[in-house]
């Protein structure tokens, strides 16, 4: 997506890894050729996730910042439900799938790998509007409960890397509109400064990674670095 893609080009651009890893549902862009750069493709599957994860594992790859950018707002003709009347099962149970489960799935594939690693810090889109407790508005029923599951899964496996995987570091990351192709049915009403280019995210996204060494709680946090109630 827009801001997995800016993640990569700003890791590259930033000459810091020897090593940079994508995975996508489609084939490596015919533009990136940095030797650094490896691609896999991945169609979300259980099978897929774990082989991925085993070829890391299988090359001994020095992991310290993974990112989890998957994520579904609409689809065709199915837009964010305004009223419950407009909730539908198999567009609830996709959303919950991209947004939670499949994020989930890959902390799942990943925890050997983070065992085994040292400081490793995990960041996952999340959204403002997950929040419970910041929800005012209303609407956005499938989108509003998949991030706030997601939230739960994120403060779940906290609890248990403190344990099992002691420098982990799990970052609920809220990017704030960004000009990708999941927002752009819903820009017309944000103002020019507060639509952000998958760059300035994926910039803010790296620094605060950084920034939040050494904390073990995880951090709901958005895009400027300031906490977001759960």
């Amino acid at each position: 997506g827009g801001i997995g893609r800016a993640v990569v080009d700003a890791l590259l651009q930033a000459g810091t890894h020897a090593r940079v890893v994508a995975v996508s549902r489609g084939p490596r862009p015919a533009e990136l050729t940095d030797a650094r750069l490896r691609w896999e493709t991945c169609d979300h599957s259980e099978p897929s996730i774990e082989a991925i994860v085993a070829r890391l594992l299988a090359a001994g790859l020095p992991v310290d910042r993974i990112v989890i950018s998957t994520g579904m707002l609409h689809k065709d003709a199915l837009q964010p439900e305004k009223a419950i009347e407009r909730l539908e099962r198999e567009h609830f149970m996709e959303v919950l799938s991209v947004n939670t489960v499949l994020p989930a799935l890959w902390l799942s594939a990943l925890a050997g790998l983070l065992r085994r690693s040292g400081e490793v810090a995990v960041a996952v889109l999340s959204a403002r509007v997950g929040s419970i407790a910041d929800n005012a508005l209303g609407g956005w029923y499938s989108y509003r409960a998949s991030k706030a599951a997601l939230n739960m899964v994120l403060k779940t496996a906290s609890i248990e890397f403190a344990r099992r995987a002691p420098g982990t570091r799990l970052i609920a990351f809220h990017p704030g509109t960004t000009d990708t192709g999941l927002s752009r049915p819903f820009q017309s009403r944000v103002p020019p400064e507060k639509l952000f280019t998958p760059a300035f995210v994926a910039g803010r996204l790296l620094a605060l990674m950084d920034s939040r060494r050494g904390e073990r709680e995880v951090a709901f946090v958005d895009w400027d670095g300031k906490p977001v109630p759960w």
